[in-house]
């Protein structure tokens, strides 16, 4: 069969790189976006590939899990994180975007293309078996869309509740109470730091615990399952007293020279405070700042009165409060190939965090592989599969692997999952510390993908590469 143009439904991260690989492959695109039109309960603009629940791709150093995720995608023209690092803003050791010149960017880019159609309407079905077509619609799937995708799998989709953190107006902070400073002096000093001592702490926690939350729709009451990454900060607050200390309210690594010297361990023990709230840039000239870790699904006002006790905070004006969102996901490991192809239909792929990847990088990873394998389809060749020692690699065999069914049949679900080193075959020798064990990690990969290049590369005509990001 002879194909003529892939569509790819949803401009999210995966949708949009997706897009931009099938078309710099010198294919036709027809790209599906249903926002402005129809917004979703997390979703604030029309523009692509919005980032929802924060800033950051995650640390930045390639002997990371998600540094090396980065990377691996670097190699590949990866719109997305060329786009990432175009953007970026002082975050320490991770790369954090201002959301909205990345998502207008891409929307620029993607929109100009001379390949790229672009759809603004609500998918309500799956395109026909005779259309190539990447499904990348995210967590936030439309209900009629996502009624369609469960009567051709013929498995219900699973969810969990994911919540974004607030955002406040630089400006309106307290810079007398509060210190700039990155953890460990990692990479500029790109927080602000507001320290807290035991008692503003335990009446901030107390204060948490027992504020009024969001109201659940009725269908969600009796499943309000979290994902454990992005636990709302109330949840956190109720696991235990110092779970919010050792969590994302930790002090440790985080210095004040105010307070003294450093390295006098009296000192030290003397000045170091209960607990430190972090915020960090949302955009590169530093007027919006992003409440780190405070994912939350307490009302607003609520919002606005608890989280101004935190010392610096008290006159802070808010740009967006926190909100939580039911997120779906299909089981993939029942549905899926390593290819991304759905095991029923050869023609349909699935990418992004609707197939239980987490994380932002991970959507992006998904989109790159889905839209190389629809070209290479649409040129009726054989899709690939990127080697399992990769980062890609081992997150698209996780959610391609049966196993994950059998290892969760306790839960009875498949649970989504970051890039993690522990996806990763073991390496063939022994490495004790962890730095260099992660630092062989990423050798290897990068090793094996540069061999896989090659090979992908010979695939496709090098005059059929129109674009290459700049």
């Amino acid at each position: 069969m002879i194909y003529k143009e892939v569509t790819v439904i949803g401009a999210g991260l995966a949708g949009s790189e997706a897009a931009w690989q099938i078309a710099n492959a010198g294919i036709a695109v027809k790209l599906v976006e249903m926002r402005p039109l129809s917004l979703t309960p997390a979703h604030h603009t029309g523009e692509f590939a919005e980032l929802v629940c924060s800033n950051s791709f995650g640390a930045l150093s390639h002997d990371r899990a998600a540094g090396l995720l980065q990377e691996e995608l670097r190699k590949f023209n990866s719109l997305i994180i060329k786009t990432a690092d175009k953007f970026s803003v002082p975050a320490g050791g991770a790369l954090a975007v201002d959301r909205s010149k990345f998502s207008k960017y891409l929307t620029d880019v993607l929109t100009n293309h001379p390949l790229i159609e672009i759809k603004r309407i609500e998918q309500l079905d799956i395109p026909a078996i005779d259309n190539i077509t990447v499904l990348a619609t995210g967590p936030l799937t439309s209900e009629k869309l996502a009624n369609k995708i469960r009567n051709f799998t013929g498995i219900d989709s699973c969810h969990f509740f994911d919540a974004a953190s607030p955002i406040i107006y630089g400006n309106t902070i307290n810079q007398e109470k509060i210190f700039k400073a990155s953890r460990y002096d990692k990479g500029d000093p790109a927080y602000f730091n507001s320290p807290m001592n035991e008692n503003e702490y335990l009446t901030f926690r107390n204060e948490l615990i027992n504020a009024e939350q969001a109201t659940l729709k009725d269908f969600e009451k009796d499943s309000a399952n979290f994902f454990e990454a992005c636990l709302p900060i109330e949840e956190i607050a109720r696991r235990g007293i110092d779970t919010m200390r050792y969590g994302p309210l930790k002090s440790i690594g985080l210095w004040n020279p105010e307070w003294g010297d450093l390295f006098d361990r009296e000192n030290r023990l003397k000045k170091r405070p209960h607990a430190i709230v972090q915020l960090r840039q949302e955009d590169l000239e530093g007027k919006l700042l992003n409440m780190v870790g405070f994912q939350t699904n307490l009302k607003w006002s609520e919002q606005k009165r608890i989280f101004r006790m935190i010392p610096g905070l008290e006159k802070a004006e808010f740009v967006r409060f926190g909100v939580m969102h039911r997120n779906t996901f299909l089981e993939s490991p029942k549905l899926l190939s390593p290819t991304l192809q759905f095991l029923k239909r050869k023609t349909l792929l699935a990418a992004g965090q609707i197939t239980g990847t987490e994380g932002y990088a991970a959507a992006a990873a998904g989109g790159l592989l889905a839209g190389i394998n629809a070209s290479l389809l649409i040129k009726n060749k054989s899709p690939v599969i990127f080697p399992n020692e990769s980062m890609i690699g081992a997150l698209v065999h996780f959610i391609s692997n049966k196993n994950q069914i059998i290892s969760n049949r306790k839960k009875n679900q498949f649970q989504p999952m970051p890039a993690s080193f522990g996806l990763v075959p073991e390496l063939t020798s022994i490495i004790k510390d962890k730095k260099l064990r992660y630092g062989a990690y990423k050798e290897r990969s990068l090793r094996v993908l540069e061999e896989f290049k090659k090979t992908l590369d010979s695939y496709f005509e090098k005059d059929q590469l129109l674009l290459e990001f700049n």
